[in-house]
């Protein structure tokens, strides 16, 4: 079923970028519960919304693997991050954001290097939304006092 032009690689992208999107949205929607039972209504709103633009760019990746002739497939749903404060679910969502756009960066550059540029460029909007969204975290903690947070290195094999 695979469309003959896609690079196996690219695939993969996609499905390791499906599978970090809907780990987002069950992480971020089960954050949301936990501050709505600490009576930190504003935080439980926020990390809703953030649950919607994650499944908002799932939708977007299982429209684009349909496009391309092949069946979505998230094969490693993680577990949730809890915790036991407002502060260490946030440090948690930027450790997940920075692996989630370290993964876009990957896929686009090697999307550019193939010469898939159409690929390129579905990586690299997906890329933007999520530099926004750590970006956005960074600035929620900064706005607890925390100090930001350097993004860990990842190795690439």
């Amino acid at each position: 079923m695979r469309h003959a032009s896609v690079h196996p690689r690219t695939l993969g992208y996609l499905g390791r970028a499906l599978s970090l999107e809907y780990s987002a949205v069950q992480q971020y929607m089960t954050q949301a519960a936990l501050a709505e039972a600490w009576g930190l209504r504003e935080a439980a709103d926020r990390l809703r919304h953030e649950t919607v633009e994650e499944m908002q760019h799932a939708d977007r990746i299982v429209k684009r693997m349909l496009g391309l002739g092949v069946a979505p497939n998230a094969s490693q749903l993680r577990p949730a991050g809890v915790a036991r404060d407002l502060v260490s679910l946030l440090l948690q969502d930027a450790a997940l954001e920075a692996e989630i756009v370290a993964l876009y960066e990957e896929a686009m550059l090697f999307c550019r290097r193939i010469a898939d540029h159409e690929n390129a460029e579905f990586f690299n909007g997906l890329l933007q939304d999520e530099l926004a969204h750590a970006g956005a975290i960074q600035t929620w903690l900064a706005d607890l006092g925390v100090q930001p947070q350097a993004p860990e290195e990842r190795a690439y094999f």
